[in-house]
């Protein structure tokens, strides 16, 4: 009697032990089907940006990162704490570039040039905008006569100010291929200097602050697939050239 007893409680004693077992397997399954599902849903910039706070943290770097919650969304957004003497130049408008970016705004609005111009700032500074068709004729780099009358406006504000500037012609993706012009590195670099020769030969700006450059197709503000877009790529930017340096990325009026 006391043996079947014994081996009765074996039985239970095993039974049990494969229920603890059974359970743990669950348990690490429904932990590994959770974590699978919060990663699949995570923000791939905040996982990002949470690993470069940790990576600052162990490597004792100046930047830290912080997780703040966003009570209106119910979630976690990873902000970033720059070292204050960083912070003039971590965003494109501060300083001077805000000052001068507000400044250009008022102007514009002043003048009605709303529908001619885009006003935009990056860490370089500030970007008045010229559509193409504004300036010249397609694949053309001779001012029309109409432009004129902008550009002697757009002179009387970039003397007002004592910075750099830059003039960059931009083209679309399109071929172009003539005895002018042997592709779009050529005509965009070109139309930078009539505008520039515009300025200094025509209406006397001071020749040392003025420089131009060509980026051809391959600074696009948006995809060259369909002609509205690349009517936008087909532009002439003057870059008030400020202090904080930086990208052509920005802020778009």
């Amino acid at each position: 009697m006391s043996r079947r007893n014994k081996n009765l409680e074996e039985k239970k004693a095993g039974s049990s032990n494969w229920m603890t077992t059974f359970s743990d397997l669950m348990t690490l399954l429904l932990t590994f089907f959770v974590l699978l599902y919060s990663f699949s849903s995570v923000d791939a910039q905040k996982f990002k940006n949470m690993a470069n706070a940790l990576q600052s943290i162990l490597t004792g770097q100046n930047n830290i990162a912080i997780l703040e919650s966003d009570p209106s969304s119910g979630e976690e957004s990873v902000e970033k704490v720059q070292n204050p003497k960083n912070q003039q130049s971590s965003s494109p408008l501060e300083g001077e570039t805000k000052k001068i970016y507000q400044k250009v705004k008022e102007f514009i609005e002043k003048e009605n040039l709303g529908a001619e111009v885009t006003l935009r700032a990056d860490r370089r500074g500030v970007i008045i905008e010229i559509k193409e068709n504004i300036l010249f004729d397609s694949g053309k780099a001779k001012l029309k006569p109409e432009s004129m009358a902008l550009l002697d406006k757009l002179t009387n504000l970039i003397n007002e100010f004592e910075n750099e500037i830059i003039v960059e012609g931009h083209t679309d993706n399109v071929p172009i291929f003539n005895e002018e012009f042997p592709s779009n590195w050529e005509l965009s670099v070109t139309r930078a200097t009539t505008v520039v020769r515009y300025f200094t030969e025509q209406k006397k700006v001071e020749p040392k602050r003025l420089s131009a450059a060509g980026y051809g197709e391959y600074h696009p503000i948006v995809p060259n697939d369909n002609a509205e877009n690349r009517a936008l790529n087909r532009r002439v930017n003057i870059l008030i050239v400020t202090s904080e340096g930086g990208n052509e990325s920005g802020t778009r009026k």
